[in-house]
């Protein structure tokens, strides 16, 4: 039976060669062996990041990660600006009101990036906000935020600086250091090619001065104090508090030596190159785009269907005949627009071709006039 493609905003479809990195005999998550691949993947993910800063590297999703971040760095009752254009940051609303905290949105219609003169009011009228905490690329939509000159606002406030990188860290210009981030966070199972399982956090020392001076009760496995006494304490041989998911680790760290060879220019290169053809190749056959090409990320598309195509059954019908798997709208946007992921093997030309032929198949079947091969204008673009 044929095997469906993965061309989702995540999890992946990923390269062969980190699949058998991880069927390697199980290891112990400590000791010599362990000590030495899990330094070496830490090092790795410092150079992806652009930080000379910690990173540590956790057992769960990125979600886990960001409440972690927000929860260890700032007290109950703390005022976060969230800039708010999408799904995953109406997540991050809800994870604050979790932790007793108060999100301060400001609103953006979906579809919209995040721009700088959006937040000015708002940082000038709340001198109580202590943090800020922004989503880079929103994929309910398919932007990609301005994100350089939204944090350039909040330092210049003094707010800490925390972002959800979970589907853009990798893939599009990051330097977390540079852009004076305090925490950050991604996962392995978007950009980095390998299963879900693992999230990357990186702490600056500012963002550590507050977690160290928190006052109120914290968890557990979510306190980043705890995290941090592991590395200090036990940083030789067991550097983390739980048990890690080793063969997840080895394909990650797999992933990221290939990811370091290649060049990450290069690896950005392809997917920008993807989403090209892509975007022109859908909007050869009459669909058109969601978010305007200077605000559109170059990992996920999304795009609505000619009129009078039904989005859920040109999607459904991809999934079941043509055994592609791209996903819908959220929210408001659901049963209205459909969103194409080009992260993982879907960045290459073999995810790339049968996608857009079959769009064109579906849009035929349903009664549109559409020449074979006409959403292949710009398919030379990818070369992989």
């Amino acid at each position: 039976m044929m095997r469906t493609k993965l061309l989702i905003p995540g999890p992946v479809d990923i390269p062969e060669d980190v699949r058998e990195a991880m069927s390697i005999p199980s290891m112990p998550h400590y000791g010599a062996a362990w000590m030495q691949l899990f330094g070496q993947t830490q090092a790795m993910a410092k150079q992806l990041f652009a930080t000379q800063h910690d990173l540590y590297i956790m057992a769960g999703p990125g979600s886990m990660a960001l409440e972690a971040a927000l929860g260890s760095a700032l007290e109950p009752g703390d005022a976060v600006l969230v800039p708010n254009n999408g799904f995953f940051a109406d997540r991050i609303v809800a994870m604050l009101e979790g932790l007793a905290l108060k999100p301060l949105q400001v609103h953006i219609p979906w579809g919209q990036p995040l721009r700088p003169e959006h937040l000015t009011e708002t940082l000038a009228t709340h001198p109580e906000l202590k943090a800020m905490a922004v989503v880079h690329h929103e994929t309910s939509t398919g932007v990609l935020n301005p994100l350089e000159s939204l944090c350039a606002m909040a330092r210049d406030q003094d707010l800490l600086i925390v972002v959800d990188a979970v589907s853009s860290l990798g893939g599009v210009s990051l330097p977390v250091d540079a852009w004076g981030i305090d925490c950050c966070v991604t996962v392995g199972n978007k950009v980095l090619e390998t299963p879900p399982a693992l999230a990357l956090l990186s702490i600056s020392p500012r963002a550590w001065e507050q977690i160290m001076q928190r006052q109120a009760p914290r968890g557990w496995y979510l306190d980043l104090r705890m995290w941090r006494w592991y590395a200090d304490n036990w940083g030789d041989w067991h550097p983390t508090p739980v048990t890690m998911p080793t063969s997840n680790l080895y394909a990650l760290h797999h992933s990221l030596t290939q990811l370091l060879a290649q060049g990450i220019p290069q690896r950005w290169k392809a997917y920008a190159a993807a989403m090209y053809a892509v975007r022109r190749g859908l909007e050869a056959v009459g669909c058109t785009m969601l978010v305007e090409e200077a605000y559109a990320s170059p990992l996920t598309t999304a795009f609505y269907p000619p009129e009078g195509i039904s989005a859920p059954q040109m999607q459904g019908w991809l999934n079941d005949e043509a055994k592609l798997m791209i996903t819908g709208g959220l929210g408001a946007l659901k049963g209205k627009i459909l969103r194409v992921g080009h992260i993982g093997l879907a960045r290459q030309r073999d995810y790339v071709e049968p996608f857009l032929l079959a769009v064109e198949n579906y849009l035929r079947l349903q009664g549109c006039e559409v020449l074979p091969g006409s959403s292949l204008v710009a398919l030379e673009m990818v070369t992989q």
